[in-house]
């Protein structure tokens, strides 16, 4: 018998530059990640989205791909500059037939779309006045969501307006690994921490001026432990960082108080309440835990695999027990103010290679099934979780990583684009499978 109940969603996650390419067709303009990676340097292979895994003309495979798997949902990003390529704020009808024809093809196969409005591809235009660290990309971001659920809010299941906050506001604006590759001070990163908090709740409520479809917001989490005794208390600053200063917001309707004095530049009369729109789901994407300790950097703090753990292609330690713990923390933490979770985002990324036209991966198998287990655990402990979403569906071009990453269920050869479904995949099949019974 299932440990899961009735209706638990089984899904795959993607993103649209990861996966799409086509990045100067049909009207679409470049995007900061467009720019990022174009400079010397700043993606490990060299590697860009312009050719990507080429969905943007091979989605009705990669859907029937979907349909094999028999995933019930598919959670995906819409690109912004596909639909708002120029600085007048005007829909590219183009862009908008895209993701039309993709939603229409995920009902016809009987999959629930997810649609992600913002990860993480600005448009380069919009970076050019001024981007998150401008107030009026929060206003602008709401007028791109009502753009596109106009178009799609009579079909889309699940809506989430930013993925990701803390990757893209600390990496993309602190340290520089990711677009748009700024490195300012902590302190100024708060505009950009704040101004993305808004512009979700702005988009909460864009959303629901249209569309009757739940709304999830979608963090990152990873428990934080102290690499020594002496780093405790950067642990807790990491802790916050991560776990809290993208939540408490949500959920609470205020910062976390150690970060209350570096937001408050940036409050405005109302803010707090906007920002803490009701949200019908909280994603939860994990992936790792993580060791603290000093450092010289940008920040007084570097996080490293916990000793004693495997760890992936990505040097991310194997723990699916932090996963567990993750959502018994948000339980504790936030108590009746918690929404139900979905687990949004799980995944790894290991050495995969093509023998005999097969690709086997039984790392990945088990990670997945450790982590499902984590799942089922906090299930029997009484958590409300209602889906669990594979990162990713393909392989793809992984941010600074470029290629050299694969975090898939199905291999890519990039130079002829073929599709072969690894041994995860069709353990994940037979799982989904066996859930249905």
């Amino acid at each position: 018998m299932s440990a899961f109940p009735p209706g638990f969603t089984w899904g795959v996650a993607t993103s649209a530059y990861q996966i799409e390419g086509a990045v100067a067709e049909a009207g679409r303009t470049p995007s900061v990640w467009d720019t990022h990676c174009a400079r010397p340097g700043a993606i490990a292979d060299g590697g860009t989205g312009e050719i990507a895994c080429d969905h943007y003309h091979r989605w009705p495979a990669d859907l029937d791909l979907l349909a094999g798997l028999g995933a019930g949902a598919y959670r995906f990003s819409v690109s912004w500059p596909r639909i708002q390529p120029d600085p007048s704020g005007r829909a590219n009808p183009a862009g908008l037939d895209f993701y039309d024809r993709l939603v229409d093809a995920l009902a016809e196969r009987g999959i629930t779309p997810v649609v992600t409005l913002f990860h993480w591809d600005l448009p380069q235009w919009l970076q050019d006045a001024g981007g998150w660290p401008d107030r009026d990309t929060a206003a602008r971001f709401a007028d791109y969501a009502a753009l596109v659920a106009g178009r799609l809010g009579d079909r889309a299941g699940v809506w989430t307006p930013v993925n990701e906050m803390f990757e893209h506001c600390l990496l993309g604006h602190l340290t520089g690994e990711h677009a748009p590759g700024l490195t300012r001070p902590l302190e100024d990163c708060f505009a950009v921490a704040h101004h993305l908090l808004l512009a979700h709740g702005l988009a909460v409520r864009a959303l629901r001026a249209t569309v009757p479809a739940p709304i999830m917001a979608v963090n990152s989490y990873a428990p934080a432990r102290a690499g020594s005794a002496a780093d405790a208390e950067l642990a807790g600053l990491y802790d916050g960082l991560q776990n809290r200063l993208f939540t408490d917001p949500l959920l609470l309707g205020r910062y976390p108080a150690e970060f209350e004095p570096l937001a408050a530049p940036w409050l405005r009369d109302g803010d707090l309440e906007v920002i803490a729109s009701p949200i019908d789901l909280l994603g939860v994407n994990y992936y790792s835990i993580n060791a603290v300790r000093a450092s010289d950097g940008p920040v007084p703090l570097e996080v490293v695999p916990p000793a004693g753990y495997p760890v992936t292609a990505s040097g991310w330690a194997v723990a699916p027990d932090g996963l567990t713990e993750t959502l018994r923390t948000l339980r504790d933490r936030y108590g009746d103010a918690l929404p139900p979770m979905v687990i949004s985002e799980n995944g790894c990324a290991f050495g995969d290679t093509l023998a005999g036209g097969r690709c086997a991966d039984p790392d990945r198998v088990a990670y997945l099934e450790a982590h499902v287990g984590a799942v089922r655990e906090a299930l029997a402990a009484g958590i409300d979780v209602r889906g669990f979403y594979v990162w990713s569906l393909l392989d793809n071009f992984e941010w600074a990583e470029g290629y050299t990453r694969r975090f898939g269920l199905v291999h890519i050869d990039y130079p002829t684009q073929t599709r072969t479904p690894k041994s995860s995949y069709h353990w994940y099949r037979n799982f989904i499978a066996s859930q249905s019974g």
